[in-house]
């Protein structure tokens, strides 16, 4: 409850799922309460080592000095390199590129400096400000990722001219179910942070068990959510944590909550 004197907080009374895997979900967790929401955790992905254990991972890293770039698309990336790397002077003349902020945090908690991060936190806006090599053909990329992962990236890098090599960083695999304990009975809004949250939340539990309202961290979540049949509600402008939270709680304040609507 607010007390006396306080403003009233945006998701006062609401109750919402939270899908990220259970290691990353704290800090949307956080976000979600500091607002006044109930928040729902549903893990539907979990983060796991690549198929082989992290060999071609290890050897690609042990070339650093063939690439040019390493790019990073997201935190568990960036987690699964540094912890293979002895230190960042590893890196050596290699830049480093980055999409979202949280990717960029997690390189600099590592001390890693950052030579390119796009404005927006899409594939398509790294690729837009990326540079082009001397020659085409000339330069090289590494990719460190997910198997499945969206290949606009990869395809905008090689059209620039570079020479793109993607490796399997990690995993997202789908956790195992007991019983009907994940379904969010009651809930108010689900947020999806990635596609991957879409996907493994339909495929485990069903479009019948989506909430009324959806929130979708960017436009690529927004448009997977959408291609799967669901109805969107909020799109956040920065495709961040806190960006998704203040995104939801205007949608929010523009309208009675369902539980000051009687």
């Amino acid at each position: 409850m607010t007390g006396e004197g306080q403003a009233p907080r945006p998701l006062e009374g609401w109750r919402v799922v939270v899908t990220r895997a259970r290691l990353q979900s704290s800090e949307l967790v956080r976000a979600l309460e500091v607002a006044g929401a109930s928040a729902l955790e549903v893990p539907v992905i979990e983060i796991a080592e690549p198929v082989d254990g992290g060999v071609a991972l290890v050897q690609a890293l042990g070339r650093l000095q063939d690439f040019d770039w390493v790019v990073f698309s997201s935190a568990n990336a960036v987690e699964r390199c540094l912890g293979r790397l002895a230190s960042p002077a590893a890196l050596g003349r290699v830049k480093v590129a980055a999409i979202g902020t949280r990717t960029a945090a997690a390189l600099a908690a590592g001390e890693v400096v950052v030579d390119l991060l796009p404005v927006d936190f899409v594939a398509e806006s790294l690729v837009a400000v990326f540079p082009a090599p001397a020659l085409a053909g000339s330069g090289s990329v590494l990719l460190p990722c997910a198997p499945g992962a969206r290949e606009a990236l990869a395809a905008g890098l090689r059209q620039k001219g570079w020479r793109v090599e993607v490796v399997e960083a990690y995993r997202t695999l789908r956790p195992a179910i007991e019983g009907s304990g994940l379904v969010p009975v009651g809930a108010d809004a689900i947020t999806f942070t990635s596609s991957s949250t879409v996907t493994g939340y339909l495929e485990l539990l069903g479009r019948a068990e989506v909430p009324p309202v959806v929130a979708c961290i960017g436009p690529v979540t927004a448009a997977t959510a959408r291609d799967a049949g669901l109805h969107v509600d909020v799109v956040a402008t920065e495709h961040t944590v806190d960006g998704l939270v203040e995104a939801l709680g205007r949608w929010v304040a523009a309208r009675v909550t369902p539980h000051e609507g009687g």
